[in-house]
């Protein structure tokens, strides 16, 4: 039975699917009430994002005079909002929607999702950590949450662990005595189920510098990077960067990006070029983070998975339920 026929059979239900209305409202109330410029960029761009263990939705341009163009569904804002940054446009956030292929279909993942990204000017990554602990006791209305049978308390500040730390804790390793091809490994198998341990959040930072992303080296320890993410309930919620604003070493990064991606046998792609303009023609000094939407919805709604917060979730469309 389809998702729009349980709601029919049951009107109930729909409570539990307004509450994506009611998260995105607080979201929106949170940033413009900081000042937040709201801003809507492409989904379908020319050169998408270069990560390299993340598969792109392609597809083509035609015009009606037979120029054709390649073409991928964004698997994140950030490279246009980085333009913008570059314009002047200061603090800003955008609410969009982010494709991912290649991906199963599991609690937490949709290969159509929601993201939220905010870009915070003249701040570093210690910054955002405050925005997100404040943005997600808004939405859930206060410093405890109830999720799946289990409270986890929310109570200001939540708990700060660096990666070194972390990895060394849960998996009993060294990081200097793992290759970096075994990191995502360990820290996914290892590190972040024990991460919903005592019923807390917890912010993991200062990832190694070869886990780095687009986040700038630490210049006290260039070892590791100004990055974190954050965990709840057994689940990753946002993606956090001081951002490297070098054109130089981003277009360094990038390249081994691709690099990486044609080993890996992903869809392969060039640089952003109008990406690296922007950062030579100068971007602030900013920190930024993509955020899960639908997983914030799940944690507000107390769903299992983020399909039961979805109208038309794609397991349910494609018929790839198990």
């Amino acid at each position: 039975m389809k998702t729009w026929q349980k709601i029919k059979n049951d009107p109930r239900l729909l409570d539990r699917y307004l509450m994506r209305e009611k998260v995105i409202d607080k979201i929106r109330e949170f940033f413009k009430e900081q000042g937040f410029k709201e801003v809507q960029t492409p989904i379908l761009v020319p050169t998408p994002s270069a990560e390299s263990n993340l598969e792109v939705f392609e597809t083509n341009l035609r015009t009606s005079a037979g120029k054709t163009r390649q073409g991928f569904l964004i698997m994140s804002p950030e490279y246009s909002i980085k333009k913008l940054l570059a314009a002047g446009i200061g603090n800003c956030f955008e609410i969009t929607k982010c494709f991912r292929n290649e991906e199963e279909i599991s609690p937490a993942h949709n290969p159509e999702f929601t993201m939220l990204e905010w870009y915070r000017v003249g701040a570093d990554y210690k910054k955002i950590m405050e925005d997100f602990e404040n943005l997600v006791v808004n939405i859930v209305g206060g410093e405890s949450l109830m999720y799946q049978g289990e409270k986890y308390d929310l109570s200001l500040p939540w708990p700060r662990i660096s990666f070194e730390e972390a990895f060394l804790k849960f998996s009993g390793k060294k990081i200097e005595d793992v290759s970096d091809n075994d990191f995502y490994q360990l820290f996914f198998n290892e590190v972040e189920p024990k991460l919903r341990d005592g019923g807390r959040p917890a912010f993991v930072y200062d990832y190694p510098v070869s886990q780095a992303a687009l986040a700038r080296r630490k210049v006290s320890d260039p070892r590791f990077a100004e990055r974190w993410e954050v965990f709840l309930a057994g689940f990753e919620l946002g993606n956090c960067f001081s951002e490297l604003t070098d054109p130089v070493e981003q277009r360094k990064r990038l390249e081994g990006d691709l690099i990486e991606r044609k080993r890996l046998g992903k869809t392969e792609y060039g640089i952003d070029k109008d990406f690296i303009a922007a950062l030579e023609a100068g971007v602030p000094e900013t920190a930024g983070i993509a955020v899960g939407v639908d997983r914030l919805v799940m944690l507000a709604a107390d769903t299992a998975t983020v399909a039961e917060t979805m109208f038309f979730p794609a397991g349910e469309m494609f018929d790839l339920e198990a």
